[in-house]
């Protein structure tokens, strides 16, 4: 245990240093773990992210609204103010909202979070054949640091570089993001490499790690990845890369995780027979969609804590909370998502959700990962593809048998049955499966500022300022900065980079 401890306290002390050093080379003398329990060991907290606050970048999206501040014995409330000031730039689409980072670990900067995760991936792959332990503990830890890598990759490229099949790009010439696949890398040297080439390293990790997976290791927690989870972050992938035959992809992933990993929460079992809902919220121990789950409970945007004589600066917006079948009363809820998935605040007899409800109210869960439904969600939307190019009608049926199953479980079938959705026009069951991947996957994971972007839909937000000034910002459909302008201390500590256009 000695050991382990201060392999740890080193390795900590080599990644969370100066940001110049995020990815600098480290000795070979200052770590030398012995077996694969102490690299496990090393895994957990160095490559898993957990923690790590990863930011989603909602305040870009449509899911949320400004809120003009109330003034309170002739000024605002402070905590209001704070957190209106801090989200300023990013809710109004300023080119330059990510120049004020310093540090690799500030929240807005998951850039320098992710890799020096990557690092930690890397070093742990690096030593794997200088450690004792069996074939099948290393195959195992070897698979979820490929897992992990190709997460981290997928979330840098899609967030600061253009999608792959957006109009205009040639991945094989179009800016992605800088390779790092070993821990010997010096800081100031990265260049960026093609979108093709970290496209195809990503899948290379994530196929790799879902056969390592498979073979080598049965997860025991949500807190660890296995294969359902690597074949779940393929399907993804393949829904973002959106090449020929890439739909097909994505449904044989998908597919290959549900048949062992099929079961939805049904949230009519959460409502009492009073009509209150369990504050559970969908990430906890008892689900069984949940297929791996992380990220603290960290005081982000929507966390603030609300003052009962006003709405906070931001919330739920008033257009995501249009999207949700709100029953007839408390006999019949409707879509449970609108009571489940949010918190809600009351105030002069109104009540307005402000914030999501997914984390559990015990603080060793998060609100990030992966789960259940997102598989059915993305085995519908490649269905929907294939039926909009052929015309297939196999493949509407198949699109509406998933979208079915999962909308099933959301609705309020204590005393109301379910009304199966019956779309025949492949563009509107596109736009309703669009719609339902917005409402099932809302304030979770990024999921809507990236499905924005590669959907090409733009965003306008409203925003009154602490001088009372209410102006509109767009960020059009197709926007360069939709691929986000690398933060500054990342631009200052590698002159190679180049940023993106802004």
């Amino acid at each position: 245990m000695k050991k382990i401890f201060l392999y740890n306290l080193i390795f900590l002390a080599m990644t969370f240093c100066s940001c110049k050093k995020f990815l600098e080379e480290y000795s070979q003398d200052e770590m030398r773990p012995g077996s694969t329990d102490d690299l496990a060991a090393l895994m957990y907290g160095d490559a898993y992210p957990y923690i790590a606050r990863i930011e989603t970048f909602e305040a870009l999206t449509d899911d949320l609204q400004n809120n003009p501040l109330v003034g309170v014995n002739g000024a605002p409330i402070p905590a209001y103010l704070t957190t209106l000031e801090a989200a300023t730039q990013m809710f109004t689409f300023n080119p330059v909202m990510f120049d004020a980072i310093t540090t690799s670990t500030d929240v807005g900067n998951l850039y320098g979070t992710a890799y020096l995760k990557i690092k930690g991936c890397n070093v742990i792959i690096d030593h794997l054949d200088k450690v004792s332990g069996t074939t099948v503990d290393k195959n195992a830890i070897l698979g979820q640091c490929l897992f992990l890598r190709g997460f981290y990759l997928l979330k840098v490229v899609t967030t600061y570089a253009q999608m792959y099949n957006a109009p205009g790009v040639d991945p094989s010439t179009a800016m992605g993001v800088p390779l790092v696949l070993s821990s010997q890398v010096k800081d100031g040297g990265l260049t960026r490499n093609t979108l093709k080439e970290v496209y195809d390293q990503i899948e290379k990790d994530l196929i790799t790690a879902e056969e390592l997976l498979r073979n080598n290791y049965n997860p025991t927690t949500a807190f660890r990845v296995g294969s359902d989870v690597a074949n779940g972050l393929l399907s993804r992938f393949y829904l973002y890369r959106a090449m020929a035959g890439d739909a097909d992809k994505a449904i044989q992933a998908a597919t290959r995780a549900l048949q062992n990993r099929s079961t939805l929460t049904v949230l009519a079992s959460q409502v009492a027979a009073n009509g209150s809902i369990s504050a559970n919220g969908i990430y906890n121990a008892a689900s069984p969609e949940v297929l791996w789950v992380y990220g603290g409970i960290h005081p982000e945007l929507l966390n603030v804590n609300v003052d009962s004589r006003s709405l906070p600066p931001f919330s739920v917006s008033a257009d995501l909370i249009a999207q949700y079948d709100k029953g007839t009363g408390t006999s019949n809820y409707g879509d449970l998502r609108y009571q489940y998935y949010f918190q809600f605040f009351t105030a002069g007899g109104s009540r307005f959700p402000y914030r999501t409800a997914k984390n559990t109210l015990n603080v060793q869960y998060g609100s990030r990962g992966f789960r259940v439904a997102e598989l059915y969600l993305n085995r519908a939307e490649a269905y929907v593809q294939k039926y909009l190019a052929s015309g297939d009608a196999a493949d509407r049926t198949a699109a509406l048998a998933d979208l079915n199953a999962l909308r099933m479980s959301r609705y309020d079938t204590r005393n109301t049955a379910y009304t199966p959705i019956n779309i025949s026009d492949a563009q509107a069951l596109y736009k309703f499966c669009q719609e339902e991947r917005r409402r099932e996957l809302a304030l979770e994971e990024g999921h809507r500022f990236i499905d924005l972007k590669r959907w090409r839909m733009g965003v306008t937000h409203v925003f009154t300022g602490s001088d009372n000034v209410t102006s509109a910002y767009t960020l059009p459909a197709n926007s360069p900065l939709f691929a986000l302008p690398i933060p500054f201390n990342i631009m200052v500590a590698n002159p190679n980079l180049i940023q993106n256009p802004r």
